[in-house]
């Protein structure tokens, strides 16, 4: 018999891969404004950052950390004692696919790429706060 992922064990690994990944937009920020080695003798963040979506985007990846602290524990205890139901599967599936994180992500590149939230007509719209 061939072993199956069950479908909260599945959006938990997706989740933590997501968590995982959110260092990164912001570390290669680090490293442009101040150069390779003094980011990464930064670890804990002090240095001021002069990007906004940075600090955002730092945050979030904050937030995600320990919402999987208490999200991956659920998870595990419903995966040993075999209780998933196809409610826990959606609750599990609606940590990693909320607003919050798709749009805080999508919201950095604006001043990268030359574009303002308000030219999308957003400006005021309650993710945006």
């Amino acid at each position: 018999m061939k072993p199956t992922l069950s479908p909260e064990l599945y959006w938990l690994v997706l989740t933590t891969l997501m968590t995982g990944l959110f260092w990164i937009p912001y570390i290669l920020q680090r490293i442009l404004e101040r150069g390779f080695w003094p980011a990464l003798w930064d670890p804990q963040g002090v240095a001021h950052m002069d990007a906004h979506w940075a600090k955002r985007m730092m945050r979030a990846h904050l937030n995600a950390v320990e919402n999987l602290a208490i999200f991956a524990p659920l998870v595990l205890a419903l995966s040993v004692t075999h209780t998933g139901t196809s409610a826990t599967a959606t609750a599990c599936m609606s940590t990693f696919l909320p607003a919050w994180p798709i749009l805080s992500f999508l919201r950095w590149p604006s001043p990268c790429f030359g574009l303002r939230p308000s030219s999308w007509g957003l400006r005021h719209r309650w993710f945006l706060r």
